[in-house]
């Protein structure tokens, strides 16, 4: 990136450079990286030092491009005599090489900015005035922003030039005015008076004052983004002498602002080098006096500044090596840590005030004191491979100061292999609409090495295979974020040790859940509103949530009364909303919902609805003034914009059938004719010239009151249908019926005639029991209604008939019983009595205290399961028929034994030596709090019998005295030792499976495949246990299927 070039200088003898400005301005060693192209001119040579530190010459013509870091201006350091001059022009800046006063020694330079217009002509050379410039190759310093470049011009020897003041100005004025010479004149006495103390620096590159720099580190005294350039000459001034009062002004002002910061860099520059003391091994004490004025003969006292900042710089490498930054601040002493013991080390201090810094002091050296040795290194490895190490060490370091240390503990393994396989990953926690957190397991094999990363991939739905990582590190969970509602995504995780990369883990399904839809638009109109209804229509929401639309909710406000209510909820992208005042305004807001539930409302749409038919009148007064005549009337509604002219009464006796009775501008109307104790309806319509208004509501009225109609709908009620304990379907009768009209007087009762000589009166019940009857008789039931005014009508008669009285429950008995079931039996249970109508039901007592039904038919017998062992329980049974069920039995109590412990699974015989072997099983844990043993059998060779070796409590053996070539079988079974109050009492459970196991002598080879015989004959025979044993299952299912069929089809 460079910016257009300058017209080359007419001199071939001067050496320019550009500096294309990419943010703003140069003022400091803080802008951004930036390129800086050098332009050698032809029969000039441009010297850098490189990298490596061997010089390269490059000769002109040429444009050599330099990388600035920070965008600063590099240094430029001339022969004696000349003077680098910086000038700025639209933006670009140019150093200008150019001969100076005699006896002027710049300390630094001042930008000059002057308006935009051609660059004035060059320099000319003059004839040899002064003798030519020897060849120079200064010193490499590191220029600004830390450039590893430098920039050393060499001069041919034709080439010279003259006093600059004896050149002619084109037509301008000399360069020199009287105000610049008396600025000139001070900035030579001030340097006069440092000349003193800087004799041994003239002959190095000068520092300039830098703006704010930041603290950075320093090289061979140079501070990182200092700018390095000459002072304006006066030629350069004189330029902008002819171009008005306002140049002028500004160029005195940044000829005085330069003055002033010259001043202050040389008082700054006057500092003596640091004193060292209190030196030792690993520290050193470094203290310094402020900057000396004594000498500025001109300088006001009250200008010396009252804080400055010190900059303290230590080089291991020389006086001219590198040196590094090891304190800023404002303190005039600090002690440096972390030193090299017996190490020569040189010391600078250099001081920084209101943003100017002056040049470094001179480099004090010191040595500091010697120490033991350093800890040693660790032990290194030499060598490595899969199954050995080859280590190389040096445990402890001797010398004159004594000894050090050891070194630090150091563990190598072998190479690793590539880590197993993880798990698959988890979701751990909620599954949310954008994230879920998964987990999983580290391989159960590591390679030999430390998990280093678990790597997650993730693929968007569900026959995707485009992977992506999601995540890579040490943890063994990872929140996946940022995902869509509703989308299905895969995951897997491989992992990363020393060894390599694993394989990937079976892919996860994970469904996030839907979130409710976005907001919708409002809704619009659908044509022209009406007087009481609108139609509407909307579109989807733009956001679904993951999930299809399935329903939509329409909101309606009312705007006078703020009143709001949902008219429509369903799919349909419209609808029309009714029941509307017309003249009004009405606000409606929508929203949408799917499987996760609404979304928020949209924004409100407000609709006006048109002008209407009146409103409806408000229900009519009805006044009965005998039995045959009532008077009618009402009130005038809301008329919604047009006067009512007539009003419609419509009056009937029944509610759906009316008929028009008056039309006209009335408000009431009087009704003869009417029937007592009838109930009558009415209601009233008004009309305007925008049509018929609805109609008010019906209202009822009744005419005188008279004695009860007939009672209908008389019947009995079945047993099922009665819900009282004392009810006995032998020896009572239920009949209910519906109340009758009661002809405008409250019924108070009913009279109940069922032949005998006095009929039952009962009071406002639509249900009654009829109890004291005889067994197996039948009845003639009628019933008549009764009021304040006289009794009704009889309804009409119904026969019922009472039941024959149940059967007595049956003795209970327990036929059988285990720790776990209990086998009842009552009464004969002979094959005939199966087809008898007696039913039983058999009830248990529950947790409760509550007696709950077990069985409920003609069997009589009955297995209850499912029961705990040493545990009373309380049982009950009924006999049925007919007639309905029986009394209750008394209360039977049968009591569950205690349960023998489980069968053990084969016992484990694991070989010692050639005559001892040891036998371990399974450990059964206590059964309710009895203890558990367990006894060990033997069978030897060809015995037929087991043979006890061992009962205990213990869960091994160790079984000595083997023969060689001989089979033993060992089988095992658990004993609980049940906690009687009458005594001890031993409940042996069932052996288990024989583990076979045959001594042989132990032979390297020849032993694997006896072994493998061995095995192949454990196998075999536990292969065809578990044969036997499934055989067994299967047939003990067919029986139990065949008893069920039989129970099913058969009995019931």
């Amino acid at each position: 990136m460079m910016a257009e070039h300058p017209p080359l200088l007419d001199t071939t003898s001067i050496i320019s450079s550009e500096i294309p400005l990419l943010t703003s301005p140069i003022v400091s060693g803080d802008g951004a990286q930036q390129v800086i192209l050098v332009q050698v001119n032809p029969g000039e040579a441009f010297t850098i030092r490189r990298e490596d530190g061997q010089f390269q010459c490059i000769t002109g013509p040429a444009q050599v491009p330099m990388m600035s870091p920070n965008g600063s201006v590099p240094t430029i350091y001339v022969p004696p005599g000349y003077a680098p001059q910086v000038i700025e022009d639209n933006g670009v800046r140019r150093v200008v090489v150019v001969p100076q006063a005699p006896e002027f020694h710049p300390g630094g330079h001042a930008v000059i900015h002057r308006p935009p217009h051609p660059p004035l002509p060059g320099f000319l050379p003059l004839p040899a005035m002064i003798p030519p410039p020897p060849r120079h190759i200064y010193s490499p310093v590191t220029g600004a922003g830390d450039m590893g470049t430098q920039y050393i011009p060499q001069y041919h020897t034709s080439q010279v030039y003259g006093d600059l003041d004896t050149l002619p100005a084109h037509g301008r004025s000399n360069f020199r005015d009287e105000r610049s010479s008396k600025t000139y004149e001070r900035l030579q006495k001030k340097l006069k008076d440092r000349h003193g103390t800087q004799k041994d620096k003239l002959n190095s590159p000068p520092s300039s004052p830098q703006k704010c720099p930041s603290p950075t580190s320093e090289h061979n005294g140079l501070t990182k983004g200092q700018d390095a350039a000459g002072i304006s000459t006066g030629s350069a001034k004189s330029k902008s002498l002819g171009k008005g009062k306002s140049n002028s002004q500004t160029d005195t002002e940044v000829e005085e602002k330069d003055e002033e910061t010259k001043a202050l860099e040389a008082l700054l520059s006057n500092i003596a080098k640091p004193v060292v003391s209190d030196i030792q091994a690993r520290t050193a004490l470094l203290t310094w006096s402020p900057p000396c004025s004594d000498t500025r003969e001109d300088a006001d006292k009250s200008d010396i500044p009252d804080v400055y900042t010190y900059e303290v710089m230590i080089s291991n490498t020389g006086k001219d090596g590198k040196y590094k930054t090891v304190y800023i601040g404002e303190e005039n002493k600090v002690t440096v840590n972390d030193l090299r013991p017996a190490t020569d080390y040189h010391a600078k201090v250099q001081v920084e005030c209101n943003c100017v810094k002056g040049s470094p002091s001179e480099a004090e050296s010191f040595t500091t004191a010697s120490c033991e040795p350093d800890t040693p290194n660790l032990p290194r490895i030499t060598n490595r491979t899969k199954n050995s190490l080859t280590l190389q060490w040096k445990v402890i370091a001797y010398n004159s100061e004594g000894k050090s240390s050891p070194s630090e503990t150091v563990e190598y393994i072998t190479c690793p292999d590539k880590p197993g396989v993880p798990s698959k990953p988890a979701v751990k926690g909620k599954i949310h609409a954008q994230s879920f957190k998964i987990i999983w397991d580290p391989p159960k094999d590591n390679g030999g090495a430390a998990i280093n990363t678990y790597v997650v991939e993730m693929s968007e739905g569900l026959n995707g295979n485009k992977w992506e990582t999601i995540y890579s590190g040490t943890a063994r969970e990872h929140v996946c974020d940022r995902l869509n509602p509703g989308c299905s995504y895969r995951l897997r995780v491989y992992c990363v040790g020393e060894g390599g990369q694993s394989m990937a883990s079976d892919s996860l399904l994970v469904q996030t859940p839907a979130v409710v839809p976005g907001p919708c638009q409002p809704p619009r109109l659908q044509g022209r509103p009406r007087a009481r209804e609108i139609q509407l229509r909307w579109g989807p929401p733009q956001v679904d949530g993951g999930s299809p639309v399935t329903c939509y909710g329409l909101e309606m406000f009312q705007t006078e009364t703020d009143e709001h209510r949902e008219v429509y909820q369903g799919s349909d992208v419209e609808c029309t909303v009714g029941s509307l005042l017309p003249g009004r305004m009405y606000n409606f807001r929508l929203r949408a919902a799917n499987k996760a539930g609404f979304g928020p409302y949209s924004e409100k749409c407000e609709v006006t609805t048109a002008p209407g038919p009146p409103d409806p009148c408000k229900p009519p007064q009805v006044a009965c003034r005998s039995a045959a005549c009532a008077q009618v009337s009402w009130e005038v509604p809301a008329s919604n914009g047009a006067d009512v002219t007539e009003y419609r009464l419509e009056w009937g006796g029944v509610e759906g059938c009316m008929q028009t009775s008056y039309c006209g501008p009335g408000l009431n109307c009087e009704m003869k004719g009417l029937l007592p104790a009838t109930i009558y309806y009415c209601r009233v319509q008004a009309v305007n010239v925008a049509g018929a208004g609805p109609f008010s509501e019906v209202v009822a009225c009744m005419t005188p009151a008279s004695v009860p109609a007939v009672v209908t709908c008389l019947r009995g009620l079945t047993e099922d249908e009665v819900e009282s304990p004392h009810y006995s379907p032998s020896t009572c009768l239920a009949i209910s019926w519906e109340k009758p009209c009661d002809h405008g007087s409250e019924i108070l009762g009913y009279s109940i005639d069922f032949g005998e000589k006095q009929p039952i009166t009962v009071g406002k019940v639509l249900t009654y029991f009829i109890e004291g009857l005889q067994p197996d008789t039948t009845y003639r039931v009628r019933i008549q209604a009764l009021n304040s005014l006289g009794a009704g009508p009889f309804s009409h008669t119904i026969k019922l008939k009472t039941k024959p009285l149940p059967p007595d429950p049956p003795r209970l008995e327990c036929a059988a019983y285990s720790s776990q079931t209990l086998k009842l039996k009552w009464g004969e249970g002979t094959a005939k009595t199966l087809t008898d109508s007696i039913q039983y039901h058999l009830q248990m007592e529950d947790k409760n205290g509550r007696f709950v039904s077990l069985y409920r038919g003609p069997c009589h017998t009955y297995k209850v399961q499912r029961l705990s062992e040493s545990t009373s329980y309380r049982f009950c049974i009924q006999a049925c028929n007919e007639a309905g069920e029986g009394p209750l039995s008394q209360e039977y109590v049968f009591t569950t034994p205690k349960s023998v412990p489980a069968a053990l699974k084969a016992p484990r015989v694991e070989r010692i030596n050639d005559h001892t072997c040891e036998i371990t099983w399974e450990v059964l844990q206590p059964m309710k709090g009895d203890p558990v043993i367990y006894c060990l059998q033997v069978m030897v060779g060809k015995d037929s019998e087991f043979k006890q070796i061992y009962k205990g409590p213990d869960w091994s053996f160790r079984y000595t005295g083997l023969q060689l070539n001989c089979e033993y079988r060992f089988r095992a079974c658990a004993i609980r030792q049940c906690q009687e109050p009458v005594g001890h009492q031993d409940l042996i459970g069932p052996y288990s499976v024989p583990a076979l196991f045959i001594s042989q002598r132990t032979e390297p080879p020849a032993s694997a495949s006896k072994d493998t015989v061995q095995t192949a004959r454990t196998q075999w025979s536990q292969s065809d246990q578990v044969c036997a044993a499934v055989i067994l299952a299967l047939f003990a299912i067919f029986s139990i299927l065949i008893a069920v069929i039989i129970q099913y089809f058969v009995i019931k």
